[in-house]
């Protein structure tokens, strides 16, 4: 009774850091956006600590939205293909939630209108750095928080490289030791395939090559089956995700949680994160 009772206060109390691609209502209306608006709010209202972030884009109205800079979390330089590229972390809150959003931001990035694409439709060029600086801008912010996510949820092609960067780059890090990944598959495909270059910029300090499998066909698909590599956890987020991701996750045989209807998915979520967590206070235990 004793032991459980443990368990149970240690569920109580877990962090669950939120990685999102785009939120309502800073980006517009969206199945994505809706889920990464209101389940942080839910699963805060369960009593868990949360994070959240998201990227900066140049379509925010800062103004409106009432963003500030964290000056205290910004001013570090992250390097990406050998340059230097400052690292601004900004912050607004949901009110009505009482939801508070960090936004990773830096100026060669995220001062463009548009998301992902030019005016006329073409894939940024360098989507590929920005997911790279994304990612690394997260985990460094949470490091500086000095904040031990029990669960990292990531939502999007976008937040995808965050698990590679957590089990590679800061797999020593003490902040993630014990920290489960989740990652949610959507419908975000793109048909843009990266340049060459797109698997240097990822080798860092603690990645091999073998590490780099996934990415090296520069591509959609190559992105998500690596978050999946790297995640602990696969939840399917939207309808018609691509069926090859599908059947891919499925066949590593880790915890999967299908498609929930959006009157359900808060409460689905939180026992999935609840089983993940008892999980690791059963690791824990016999360690």
């Amino acid at each position: 009774m004793h032991i459980e009772t443990e368990k149970l206060n240690d569920m109580s109390k877990y962090k669950v850091l939120f990685v999102a691609q785009e939120i309502v209502p800073y980006l517009s209306d969206s199945h994505m956006g809706q889920i990464c608006r209101n389940l942080p709010q839910g699963i805060q209202e369960k009593c868990r600590e949360i994070r959240t972030f998201m990227p900066r884009y140049g379509c925010i109205n800062e103004r409106r939205n009432q963003l500030h800079e964290v000056i205290r979390l910004s001013g570090m330089n992250l390097i990406i293909d050998d340059n230097d590229h400052p690292l601004i972390i900004k912050v607004a809150s949901i009110q009505s939630a009482r939801l508070q959003v960090y936004f990773i931001d830096n100026d060669d990035y995220f001062q463009r209108k548009s998301i992902y694409t030019d005016k006329n439709g073409a894939f940024f060029a360098d989507n590929d750095e920005r997911a790279i600086f994304y990612a690394r801008g997260v985990i460094e912010t949470v490091k500086k928080l000095g904040w031990s996510p029990n669960v990292i949820h990531i939502h999007g092609w976008f937040s995808s490289l965050v698990p590679f960067f957590i089990r590679t780059t800061f797999k020593d890090n003490p902040l993630f030791t014990d920290t489960k990944i989740v990652c949610s598959l959507y419908n975000d495909d793109f048909k843009h395939v990266f340049g060459k270059e797109f698997v240097k910029k990822l080798k860092h300090e603690g990645v091999s090559d073998k590490d780099l499998k996934q990415y090296k066909t520069l591509d959609y698909v190559g992105m998500m089956k690596g978050a999946i590599d790297f995640s602990d956890a696969i939840i399917v987020g939207a309808e018609n995700v691509n069926p090859e991701l599908l059947a891919y996750a499925k066949k590593t045989n880790k915890p999967m949680l299908d498609l929930q209807p959006m009157d359900h998915y808060i409460d689905a979520y939180g026992e999935f994160y609840d089983e993940l967590v008892d999980e690791l206070v059963n690791e824990d235990a016999i360690k």
